[in-house]
């Protein structure tokens, strides 16, 4: 999805030449190489994380999130996401949890069965805190709560 992504990115006025644009081949998990990627090119932390259906596959998914959330992204900066989620129905969560074995093998380790939101919604300090001064998420348009592939959309703002 790279050349997707900086095709939209090179439309909305981000490109890697003046470094507003900064796209890693490595995986989400890989939090040490990001930050250095960032250092290398001149920046402390970012402005804005994007997590496109990447938490659904990653090993570990809530200690890459809070792991990126705290190293990489700046105070103040926002966390945009789309990602496949475990539903909130228990008959849809039901039919999630059978078949994400399966679909975990043929997808690369996606797994259709995270609560990938609610570890992100409830992300906090070591001190107990929220991390987010702003929360705002909602459903994709048009896509039914009795999808198997139900997804969740998202964008938190980091407190300062």
């Amino acid at each position: 999805m790279h050349s997707r992504l900086r095709s939209a990115a090179n439309a909305a006025g981000f490109n890697e030449a003046d470094g507003t644009l900064l796209v890693l081949s490595c995986g989400a998990e890989d939090a040490e190489t990001i930050l250095s990627a960032v250092v290398n090119g001149g920046l402390t932390t970012v402005d804005t994380l994007i997590s496109i259906m990447t938490l659904c596959s990653v090993p570990f998914p809530e200690a890459t999130a809070s792991s990126l959330v705290r190293d990489v992204l700046k105070p103040g900066g926002q966390l945009l996401f789309y990602e496949h989620v475990l539903s909130h129905r228990s008959d849809v969560a039901w039919w999630q949890r059978f078949w994400a074995p399966l679909w975990s093998m043929a997808m690369d380790g996606c797994r259709l069965d995270r609560p990938t939101h609610l570890w992100l919604e409830n992300l906090s300090t070591d001190e107990g805190k929220s991390v987010w001064i702003e929360k705002n998420m909602w459903g994709k348009e048009g896509v039914s709560e009795e999808s198997l592939f139900w997804h969740r959309v998202g964008k938190f703002i980091k407190t300062e």
